[in-house]
């Protein structure tokens, strides 16, 4: 995010008999777009919750989709309609995904010069999805996959869509040392039925275009997957991103040619049926501000019946000058800063930040149409472990929270 100062398919068969066409040319492409259309899919998603602090302070610090404490949030209502690809079908293939998004989180979801200005209360609105999928069958047996236009970063293990996440708030990597949304492309080409290689470019963290852009150049991807791994237990994936993504507005022109180098390895491992531990590593060093970021979260889930799971997720972060753990102070403070404009916003001293969540997911079987349901209690207890006084106000070294959410799809 922007600174602070701111498989492949079989072959065909052949047959002994004689193929004959009972298709008509005429009758041939309607059916086609019949079946292409058939596979379009409606999905709505509501999510809310609230995280209580005891201490009593406005703000939760180093959180963004929960920072007002003891405070209800409706974090998300969403619809996706979107047409998948199929990556183990050998033809081409064309596909799309729209998804619109109202709710707290959408402040820190926008694009400069698209949505950042719709709305100014807590509750806004964003065009979370809007591309192009392809899938191609060219280079490889797998051939690649493409998606171009509004995407969300793929950097990272917590994502936006709360129903793949294990808990209601988020890790400090996922919110202050990977990007969260871009205008651009994305590739991703299998090499092999175990290995995928990644690489795509975009404007920057939440920009678009023109003036719309907090600098002139552009930033992307490259980095490596893999599944299947360890008798199909293992999964890996690592993304690499380099570009510039302070803004002009405050660096000046060199703002242009200062680099941003982010980087999160993950590894997710499937111990048995009912257990899957996950660790990741992430270092950001960011040149035009002399920062950088590194750390270490682990997760691991343990399905204790077919209703009940339970979760555990771990951190140390660190924070070198301060510049990146922040909580901003008005509802459109996040995506000014974005774009280079002086803002309100709480900070502390170089911090190296410990942080254990232990947490629940019920998540019961309704049918009659729903296709998740999840209430998730959380406990978190954060702490500055070099004694900044970091939280409550700056006022404690550590913060104790309770948090719940539900979340509903259909």
């Amino acid at each position: 995010m922007a600174a602070y100062s701111s498989g492949p398919g079989e072959a065909r068969a052949q047959s002994a008999q004689p193929i004959v066409n009972t298709t008509t040319p005429a009758t041939a492409p309607a059916d086609a777009w019949s079946d292409w259309f058939s596979g379009i899919t409606v999905q709505g998603l509501a999510n809310a919750g609230a995280t209580f602090n005891p201490d009593g302070p406005k703000y939760n610090f180093g959180n963004f989709l929960s920072d007002h404490a003891n405070q209800f949030n409706l974090n998300q209502l969403a619809l996706t309609v979107a047409k998948a690809t199929d990556p183990t079908k050998a033809e081409f293939q064309l596909g799309f995904t729209l998804e619109a998004l109202y709710g707290s989180d959408a402040r820190y979801y926008h694009l400069l010069g698209v949505s950042d200005k719709w709305i100014s209360s807590r509750y806004q609105l964003i065009p979370a999805q809007a591309h192009i999928d392809a899938h191609i069958p060219l280079l490889t047996k797998g051939g690649m996959e493409l998606q171009a236009g509004i995407l969300q970063a793929p950097m990272g293990v917590e994502v936006l869509d709360p129903s793949v996440r294990p808990f209601y708030t988020l890790a400090y990597t996922s919110e202050y040392s990977v990007p969260f949304e871009h205008v651009g492309a994305m590739f991703r080409l299998h090499v092999s039925d175990h290995w995928d290689v990644l690489w795509g470019v975009d404007t920057g963290n939440q920009t678009t275009f023109g003036r719309h852009d907090n600098n002139d150049e552009a930033a992307g991807y490259f980095g490596a997957s893999s599944t299947g791994l360890l008798g199909g237990n293992l999964a890996v994936n690592w993304l690499s991103r380099i570009g510039p993504e302070n803004a002009v507005a405050v660096l000046g022109p060199v703002a242009n040619s200062r680099m941003r180098y982010w980087n999160d390895i993950n590894a997710a491992y499937t111990l048995n049926p009912k257990t899957t531990l996950t660790a990741e590593v992430n270092f950001l060093h960011d040149a035009g501000l002399r920062a950088e970021t590194w750390s270490f979260v682990t997760f691991a889930s343990y399905q204790l019946n077919k209703t009940w799971t339970l979760n555990y997720r771990g951190e140390l972060y660190r924070d070198n000058t301060g510049f990146f753990v922040v909580n901003f102070l008005n509802n459109r403070a996040y995506m000014e800063a974005v774009a280079g404009q002086s803002v309100p916003y709480q900070f502390a001293a170089p911090t190296t930040y410990g942080a254990l969540t232990l947490g629940a997911s019920y998540h019961p079987d309704l049918g009659h149409g729903i296709r998740v349901f999840q209430l998730r209690p959380e406990i978190r207890f954060d702490r500055a472990l070099n004694g900044t006084h970091a939280f409550n106000d700056q006022t404690d070294v550590g913060a104790f929270t309770l948090s719940t959410d539900a979340v509903i799809g259909f």
